[in-house]
């Protein structure tokens, strides 16, 4: 038999997996919610005094009251920062557990504590300076009814299940947050288990790319005894989806799932394969981290810039500007008669923006001062994540910008990547476009979280009346210009790009 441990999240406590345990049972197992202390309907008696290590022992007996019982299978699952007792727990007892499925949870790692998967950025920089018990605060309010988006999509959860919800959480104890997790390394020798939700921002599709710019630390997910599931809804599926949860659970537990492809095993990742056009082998000439691609002609001319997506591993190599469909796109412009721009920027997670945003502005100052260049006609084109760096030129165009395009962008935050109050959101920046042309490129076999960022920001800018064309790939899909080599997908690029020469040369 097969006893399923169930650890849940931030504010909440064992109630938030009735529906699921019940459908686990009727299929013949055991469930087990655990009571995480403070967070199980009574409030801690020393919330100063509750830390991670006082949530992993609350795992540990439960384990070992189950272990009592011969013959059991123990599966261990952690939601959101249950993910961070769970694990530490398995750490210590790894010979009598079977598998760990994370549950829409990050990826802890020894020595971090459970703050740095909080998706609110600034809630993660307000607490920092807090040194557990030391600080003014010893525990973070519960959310109210409307707040809960702050910490995952709620995309799912019946209006009852989220009054039930708001009704039961208690304040999480800081120290859980603020406690660095230690682990062994024994944890790494178990089978494990992702299950994403999509509504939440992660898929298996996502992981793979990642995966594929390699990632050192996703390298470990190619393992064979890794596997993942995904589920079509927010952040708490056990309230959304108990019963598919509940479904999903028993196949993990008998080893189902899907399995990542290791970089190299087959054919390359997307980002490494072709351009979909041939383009002049132009001459390139690199200053620091930008790459100019320049072309058979006379006098300044104007200049397109390409901004990469990501995050990409600042380890992965080749870099950005070298990557098959970035120099595709310059040589394509240049060939055209323009300046083809490329460059590397530094994002490298999703606390880089910042970073990133900077990175770009200079390499745009750089190009606009050579003398090869008309610093009057510039445009930016942004691709897949680097989308959100677009915010800063829709919410303030210069007068130098003549157009602003993106193919297959992000356009707002992904619900988990916690950017909901930064200046990285395209979506609010586009009521400052004024009349700014702006050209998406949009893929009609998208990835479900990302084609709902282009929605939002479609529907944002027919509200402000903002100057935006879309050209539309309905057979294509994300980093169509390297995966989908199709006709239709070489007449939207050469459509994007006359569009965008149009507007330079207006």
């Amino acid at each position: 038999m097969t006893a399923f441990i169930l650890v849940s999240g931030m504010f909440t406590g064992p109630h938030v997996w009735e529906d699921t345990a019940a459908h686990l049972v009727s299929e013949g197992a055991e469930a087990h919610a655990v009571a995480l202390t403070g967070l199980d309907g009574s409030r801690a008696a020393d919330a100063a005094g509750t830390d991670l290590e006082t949530h992993i022992a609350d795992v540990l007996a439960v384990i070992d009251s189950v272990d009592a019982a011969a013959g059991r299978e123990i599966v261990l699952v952690g939601h959101d920062y249950g993910i961070h007792p769970a694990l530490g727990a398995a750490d210590r007892r790894a010979e009598l557990v079977d598998r760990i499925v994370y549950l829409d949870s990050g990826m802890p790692q020894d020595g971090v504590p459970a703050l740095a998967a909080v998706p609110d950025q600034s809630l993660r920089e307000e607490l920092t300076g807090h040194a557990g018990a030391d600080g003014p605060r010893r525990e973070l309010p519960s959310p109210a009814r409307d707040e809960w988006q702050r910490w995952g999509s709620t995309a799912g959860i019946p209006d009852a299940a989220l009054d039930r919800l708001t009704a039961l959480a208690a304040p999480q104890p800081l120290r859980t947050l603020l406690q660095p997790l230690r682990l062994t390394g024994a944890e790494a020798s178990l089978p494990i288990t992702g299950v994403l939700c999509n509504g939440n921002g992660a898929s298996i599709e996502l992981i793979q790319m990642r995966v594929g710019f390699g990632d050192p630390a996703l390298q470990a997910l190619t393992d064979p005894r890794v596997t993942f599931f995904e589920l079509p809804t927010g952040h708490w599926p056990m309230l959304s989806l108990p019963a598919e949860l509940a479904d999903v659970l028993l196949r993990a537990a008998a080893g189902g799932g899907h399995r990542l492809v290791p970089p190299g095993s087959a054919e390359p990742p997307a980002h490494l394969r072709p351009f979909l056009l041939d383009v002049p082998d132009v001459p390139r000439e690199r200053t620091g981290n930008v790459d100019l691609y320049l072309p058979d002609a006379e006098g300044p001319r104007p200049a397109v810039v390409f901004v990469h997506g990501g995050p990409v591993p600042a380890e992965a190599r080749p870099t950005p500007r070298d990557w098959p469909g970035l120099r595709g796109y310059a040589r394509y412009a240049a060939g055209q008669g323009v300046v083809g721009v490329t460059l590397d920027h530094r994002l490298h997670d999703l606390t880089d923006h910042k970073r990133a945003a900077a990175d770009v502005a200079a390499a745009v100052e750089l190009v606009r001062a050579d003398p090869r260049v008309d610093a009057d006609r510039v445009a930016l084109w942004f691709l897949s994540g680097g989308g959100l760096i677009a915010a800063d030129w829709l919410r303030r165009p210069p007068v130098w910008l003549r157009c602003l395009a993106a193919s297959y962008p992000i356009l707002a935050p992904l619900p988990n990547w916690g950017l909901l109050d930064s200046r990285f959101h395209p979506v609010d920046a586009v009521a400052g476009a004024g009349t700014l042309p702006v050209v998406i490129t949009r893929v009609g076999r998208e990835l479900p979280e990302i084609a709902a960022t282009v929605e939002e920001f479609l529907a944002a800018s027919t509200e402000c009346g903002a100057n935006v064309e879309v050209v539309d790939v309905p057979n294509g899909h994300h980093s169509f210009d390297t995966v989908d080599p199709t006709e239709e997908s070489r007449e939207a690029v050469r459509r994007a790009m006359r569009s965008v020469l149009t507007h330079l040369a207006a």
